[in-house]
């Protein structure tokens, strides 16, 4: 998704996808924000005793930004947002904004476990310059469609910018219902929603349902399903292989953008056989952990960042896996950049 700060709404269609700088809308008295395209969830590059690694985190801000992404999405679930200590969130925001310099606007994730919590998050994204806040509904505890409604507007009533919901119930163990989202969407609590839910039918339900609210974005969560979520109707991509091949997906929207409906498949194509790095650990290790970690591994392949560090508790990949995911972007045709 991308966002934009000035003009009037573009209602992109599948067959009219909005492009980089398009106008912009106003909702709840908040700065505008229209979020489209390709938005790469970056990871957070650690050091050897989990610092955060500024130069290079720097280095795959510039590599997206200059693949022609349209929005950068820091300390989302690729970014282990809610593994790191505040101190470490905020050094990535302030890291981040500074380094993106006002070319594309910047989401920050500030889900956690209640709604306090996201609420300084939240306080604390916008501080550095965050231009939208992501935030899923609260975990660890059981929450109905009520609670997390009720979630969402105390975060979105404590900030002055934007909110994206995002539906990852694979993680936070809560469905956000369409419904929920629908209600969401016509009170202006939020302008989008990333749906990683896996669910096409609330997904498909979910673009019609909100299709004429001006301005609102259904965007995908799945790197492997971009082509067939942007001919329905979504506007855009948060994908985590954006972090590895942000070109490729940036060709994809552009197909998709102008129709080139074959060219778009054939992208597809390639960007799934390269997300099999995130399957050369096998269950060695946790899916969240191998996911990670490859996207890391490669982006240390790339010559992008310097190592790929984890967060404690996830493990990274071993030297075979890490010889693998070579191999993988080798096939995609994928070498160090410069």
């Amino acid at each position: 998704m991308g966002l934009s700060r000035s003009g009037t709404p573009d209602g992109g269609s599948a067959h009219h996808l909005p492009q980089n700088d398009i106008t912009d809308w106003r909702t709840m008295g908040k700065p505008a924000l229209r979020v489209h395209g390709v938005i790469p969830p970056i990871v957070t590059p650690l050091d050897a005793d989990q610092e955060v690694d500024v130069p290079s985190l720097r280095r795959l801000v510039d590599f997206v930004i200059d693949a022609g992404v349209h929005v950068v999405f820091a300390l989302g679930t690729g970014g282990e947002g809610p593994y790191l200590t505040p101190a470490r969130r905020d050094q990535v925001l302030d890291v981040v904004t500074e380094a993106v310099g006002g070319r594309v606007p910047v989401l920050a994730g500030a889900s956690d476990i209640g709604t306090a919590r996201a609420v300084d998050n939240a306080r604390a994204a916008e501080r550095a310059g965050a231009d939208g806040i992501v935030l899923t509904p609260p975990f660890y505890g059981e929450v109905t469609q009520a609670e997390i409604d009720r979630h969402f507007r105390q975060v979105a009533d404590a900030v002055s910018v934007p909110l994206v919901a995002y539906d990852i119930p694979s993680k936070v163990h809560s469905k956000l219902a369409w419904q929920t989202t629908l209600k969401l969407a016509e009170d202006g609590v939020i302008v989008a929603v990333k749906d990683t839910s896996g669910e096409e039918i609330s997904f498909r339900r979910l673009i019609d349902e909100t299709s004429g609210i001006d301005g609102f974005s259904v965007i995908t969560g799945s790197d492997i399903t971009c082509d067939g979520a942007l001919l329905q109707g979504a506007a855009g991509m948060i994908v985590g292989m954006g972090n590895v091949d942000p070109h490729g997906f940036v060709r994809l929207y552009a197909a998709a953008s102008e129709g080139r409906w074959a060219d778009a498949r054939a992208e597809q194509d390639r960007l799934a056989r390269l997300r099999y790095i995130t399957q050369v650990a096998g269950d060695r290790i946790s899916g969240f952990s191998a996911t990670i970690s490859s996207f890391k591994a490669a982006l240390v392949a790339r010559g992008v960042i310097g190592g790929d560090t984890t967060c404690d508790p996830l493990l990274p990949l071993n030297d075979a896996e890490r010889a693998e995911v070579e191999r993988i972007l080798a096939a995609a045709d994928l070498h160090k950049i410069g």
